[in-house]
């Protein structure tokens, strides 16, 4: 297996003992392909208590929208390991019930770091002093309020865990459990450990372990992002269609290469 013990990622680019710069990527291809082949089969509960106590340890963060199924995440990242920081992007657009869902599930699962970033206020007034960017260029308006602030969050870690599943939209359908982040050109990897998990298997979860659901999900939300990009879903329906309904936009850009950054974007 590929070694993962490198330095950690807020070490790049200092000059080391034999005068050189090192710019070697953090994680590569080959990395991917050793930790696809070491956890084919593994159980999740048994892939993240080796990662995060072992070659991550220290390197990780969790980002979490604090959404529909977030709870099952956080739930086994806290078992292993309360304080690994978990990061939320507030975008300005967030629904309140959303907010109070975030502060709750913190408490009850005892995380230790939760990092709350938001967008710059100088390149809001400078591409959004209406706020109402969202209605006529969601990608954006994603790019400002979201991407960059994960951009700048995720700056000291070499990897993420994102909380995307396979089945939530036909665009995920083939979603990795490793891979390697699009946005970073350095090799910060991105793991999607509940890649392989449908719908039952979440709900069993929730079940078993008394999670509380996010208190939009009743009401038909299956997908929870910004209030004025969010609407309900219809029964059978994937359940990200109630996200950007109307636009050719599936993703807010945080996994999707080529986003749109702005001039005064000091992140890009």
């Amino acid at each position: 297996m590929a070694d993962l013990a490198r330095s950690p990622r807020a070490g790049r680019g200092t000059i080391e003992v034999h005068d050189r710069i090192d710019v070697a990527p953090t994680f590569t291809n080959a990395d991917v392909a050793a930790l696809t082949a070491r956890f084919a089969g593994v159980a999740t509960e048994t892939m993240l208590a080796e990662l995060l106590a072992g070659a991550l340890k220290g390197r990780v963060a969790a980002v979490s929208s604090f959404g529909v199924e977030s709870a099952v995440l956080l739930d086994l990242v806290a078992r292993c390991d309360r304080d690994v920081p978990v990061i939320f992007v507030d975008t300005g657009k967030m629904f309140a019930e959303t907010l109070a869902y975030r502060d709750a599930l913190v408490a009850r699962l005892g995380l230790t770091d939760l990092r709350v970033e938001v967008p710059d206020a100088a390149v809001l007034a400078a591409d959004d002093a209406s706020g109402l960017r969202w209605s006529f260029d969601p990608d954006g308006c994603c790019a400002i309020r979201k991407v960059a602030p994960l951009t700048r969050a995720l700056h000291p870690f070499d990897a993420w865990l994102s909380g995307r599943k396979g089945f939530q939209a036909a665009t995920r359908a083939r979603l990795p459990t490793f891979e390697l982040d699009a946005e970073d050109s350095w090799g910060r990897l991105k793991i999607n450990p509940l890649a392989d998990w449908d719908k039952p298997r979440l709900d069993a979860y929730f079940a078993a372990h008394d999670l509380p659901r996010h208190p939009l999900e009743h009401q038909g939300f299956a997908s929870i992002g910004c209030m004025p990009c969010t609407t309900r879903v219809a029964p059978g329906d994937d359940p990200r269609s109630g996200r950007w309904r109307g636009w050719d936009k599936t993703e807010c850009g945080i996994h999707a290469s080529g986003h749109v950054a702005t001039a005064h974007d000091p992140a890009f």
